[in-house]
């Protein structure tokens, strides 16, 4: 069995937790990192030397047009939306922040399978393999536990959308190949998550999950407060903060 597999890497300590998990998992494997007009560019740069360090075909896909459609959040119109910050674990659980950017997961997950599908159609279809041998998988990192309230992090969305991808593809309707959409740490608190990175040597200390693009994680936000919080209940430092000299 020949597998083909996509992971989203956004450069943060989720995705790069996910992504080497999948490395031992997939063939061939291919890593999306998307500009899509957020406030800042450093996570992209983190997703690239990430991948480069873990030896992976990587793809920076400039979606910053997304900025225009999906205007109504502070990580896409900081100008017009404050950044929410130092808010409690009550607050974060609570409702559905203006950090979360309209329907962004769902046009992530339509753009990653578009290219898996490509990937897979031009092996069987030009290089002439087995579809019956051939397996396609789309690694993402939302997470359902220690998150802020993003509708499209939710396990039910994953179901609903697995199956509308398939639906609309080439690979399920002529091959009977599906896309499977793998979200291994989507019922994991960020403790475990942070646990899970650190006993497969994801390379931690190189992720960027901050809200801002400073030097240092401004540690307000709510990526920061969760990111401090996985940590802390893992009972060990953050890779990211001994690397710069900061715990």
């Amino acid at each position: 069995m020949t597998s083909f597999g996509v992971t989203l890497l956004s450069g943060g300590m989720d995705s790069t937790t996910v992504t080497q998990y999948a490395l031992d998992r997939v063939d061939h494997m291919t890593a999306l990192t998307f500009h899509y007009g957020q406030t800042h560019s450093k996570e992209v740069d983190c997703a690239r030397q990430i991948a480069e360090m873990m030896g992976i075909k990587h793809k920076l896909l400039d979606i910053s047009f997304l900025s225009e459609v999906a205007w109504y959040s502070a990580l896409t119109n900081p100008d017009q939306f404050p950044m929410p910050t130092d808010r409690s674990e009550e607050e974060i659980g609570f409702g559905i922040p203006i950090t979360y950017v309209p329907l962004r997961n769902t046009i992530f997950l339509s753009l990653s399978a578009a290219f898996l599908e490509s990937e897979v159609l031009h092996a069987i279809e030009v290089g002439g393999l087995d579809p019956s041998d051939v397996e396609a998988y789309l690694y993402l990192a939302p997470n359902a536990i220690d998150y802020s309230g993003y509708p499209d992090c939710r396990p039910e969305y994953y179901e609903k959308i697995t199956q509308a991808l398939e639906y609309g593809s080439k690979l399920w309707t002529q091959y009977d190949i599906a896309i499977r959409v793998e979200t291994p740490i989507i019922e994991l608190s960020k403790a475990e998550i942070a646990e899970m990175g650190l006993r497969i040597n994801a390379p931690l200390e190189y992720t960027w999950s901050c809200y801002q693009g400073g030097e240092l994680p401004c540690g307000g936000c709510d990526s920061c407060i969760l990111r401090a919080k996985g940590f802390e209940e893992a009972g060990v430092s953050d890779p990211l903060l001994v690397r710069l000299g900061r715990t």
